[in-house]
């Protein structure tokens, strides 16, 4: 099929499929050649033992041809140097105007025998390479009829010997040779150039769709050299170790460093490739990162790809198949559960309108009704994580979402408490895409949590929102800070896990759900590291122009 329409193409067009840039080119080798062979016409006309030893019809018309044909040339290479773009007819009006003025040449010099009839070969072939179709074969004809034409006259006008007939006649079978041979063999040229381009097409077009899904992977890929230099990243590796978000054109990068982790796991990798390094945080806000090296070419080794996993990803999967199960039996057994429950805060209730109980049997009801109020929260929050609907995407105004958010948090704190928000967002915030109530959700988690801690620490209720830009001023950030005691450096790399809790009363799920959510939104939780008081908790949004 591909073969058909190459020759197709061909037969259609005296070029081709072949480039128009690639005949001006060609065109201009063969008008290199014809100056050249201008000027040695010219050259030899001052040559003493030329013009002696060879017989001239006419001498005068003979110095004027060799002079116009070097002037013709001279000026088409002129305009050649100038820009000029020849097409297909003035390709044809100089292989033509070549034949014709050779063959003036020839009769005004000694006829046909002359040694510039071999000129016309060349000429005649130049032409059927430039346009191998039917004007290739015309070009054979036109300069066998002249070649005959000459030898003819001469024979009937000035009385030659008849061999220069034999000879025309000669010149003619090679003109037509030539002219089928090199068309024959310019027609596989331009099909094996057609069907190369083709080919490389094809392949520029893979590479493409291939640099496309590289870009577009969540796994991060690096290319680096043995020093550690970085040739090649994709989208996910500049999100995952340097925080930016948009990927860099061309394969082109900003000179960066790898994160030091990075660079110790991959000089530990060079000494030993078959030990696997630890898990490695790029900064103190990103996620949990795995590193696997492998050397592009085995044989030199001076090439190594990076493959840059988010170990946050697994870990989650794995303890959402955990929580997924638990979500599935909490629902199995919730009835079972609730119904004894309701009974025992029920009873609890009716209890404490008793009048004849002391301040220890007070007590005890306390921690029932705690307790009790502790087991519905932790069946409650399961069942929100096995039944968490589909994230709602939408395109957000950080600052003014920020300022309605928080309006609208303080209208539901009690009165006798105000809660004390500082906003801290400048105007230029980029916007973010997600999902506003699970958002928000998360929000007013951390917010509790932090006015709760505050207060614990201060005996206030204050707690401050940041926002900000990320370092490629392209996604936007959210930080809730508090004042309360902040969390000891032992337990910083479990607040996200399920079930860990530092507060008797608290279920553990809250800081899990939020990442969760987050997650669902392609958004990232982290707990910021700075020298400040208290805890500070950040959601990084990603890229608006990423769809969820």
């Amino acid at each position: 099929m591909a073969e058909d329409s190459l020759t197709t193409a061909v037969a259609h067009s005296p070029f081709g499929p072949r480039a128009k840039g690639q005949q001006a080119r060609l065109f201009r080798i063969y008008n290199h050649y014809r100056v050249v062979i201008s000027l040695v016409l010219v050259g030899l006309l001052f040559v003493e033992p030329f013009i002696a030893d060879t017989k001239f019809r006419w001498l005068d018309y003979y110095q004027a041809g060799a002079v116009a044909y070097l002037a013709i040339n001279g000026f088409v290479a002129l305009i050649l140097v100038a820009g000029f773009h020849p097409r297909q007819r003035h390709i044809t009006l100089s292989i033509l105007a070549d034949i014709l003025l050779i063959h003036g040449l020839l009769l005004a010099s000694s006829g046909i025998t002359n040694g510039l009839a071999n000129l016309v070969i060349v000429s005649v072939a130049a032409g059927n390479i430039l346009t191998p179709s039917r004007l290739g074969t015309f070009y054979a004809a036109l300069a066998a009829i002249c070649s005959l034409g000459i030898s003819s006259w001469a024979v009937l006008a000035i009385n030659e010997s008849a061999d220069d007939i034999v000879r025309a006649g000669s010149l003619g079978i090679l003109y037509f040779s030539a002219a089928f041979i090199l068309q024959g063999i310019s027609k596989k040229v331009i099909r094996s150039e057609a069907l190369a381009t083709s080919r490389a097409r094809s392949i520029a077009e893979l590479e493409q769709i291939n640099q496309q899904i590289i870009q577009r992977m969540r796994t991060g890929i690096l290319v680096l050299d043995r020093y550690g230099q970085i040739r090649l990243a994709n989208a996910a590796a500049e999100e995952l170790l340097f925080g930016v978000s948009s990927p860099q054109t061309n394969g082109e990068h900003p000179s960066r460093l790898l994160p030091r982790a990075l660079r110790k796991g991959l000089e530990t990798w060079l000494k030993n490739p078959s030990m696997r390094i630890e898990p490695f945080q790029a900064s103190p806000t990103s996620p949990l990162l795995q590193a696997n090296f492998t050397q592009l070419d085995q044989e030199r080794g001076d090439q190594i790809i990076v493959f840059i996993e988010d170990m946050s990803k697994v870990t989650q999967q794995a303890q959402q198949m955990k929580l997924a199960s638990l979500g599935r039996l909490t629902a199995g057994i919730a009835h079972e559960i609730r119904n004894p429950l309701g009974a025992i805060s029920h009873a609890a209730q009716l209890m404490e309108e008793s009048p004849h109980l002391d301040s220890g049997d007070l007590q005890m009801l306390d921690i029932i009704r705690r307790h009790s109020r502790r087991v519905n929260g932790i069946i409650e929050n399961v069942l929100d994580l096995s039944r968490r609907r589909t994230a709602n995407s939408e395109v957000v105004d950080i600052h003014a979402w920020l300022t309605e958010f928080r309006n609208d948090f303080q209208h539901t704190q009690d009165e006798n408490t105000p809660a004390d928000i500082e906003l801290i967002a400048p105007g230029n915030i980029p916007p973010a895409r997600f999902d506003k109530s699970q958002i928000e959700q998360v929000m007013v988690n951390l917010c509790d949590n932090g006015l709760r801690y505050s207060k614990q620490q201060t005996g206030k209720n204050r707690i401050q929102l940041l926002a900000g830009a990320t370092a490629d001023g392209e996604r936007a950030y959210v930080d809730v800070r508090d004042f309360g005691p902040g969390i000891a450096p032992e337990y910083r790399n479990s607040v996200f896990e399920p079930f860990f809790t530092t507060d008797k009363s608290g279920t553990g799920l809250g800081l899990y759900l939020a990442r969760e959510l987050c997650e669902a939104n392609q958004a990232h939780l982290s707990l910021v590291e700075d020298d400040q008081p208290g805890c500070r908790f950040r959601i990084t949004f990603a890229h608006p122009g990423r769809m969820i």
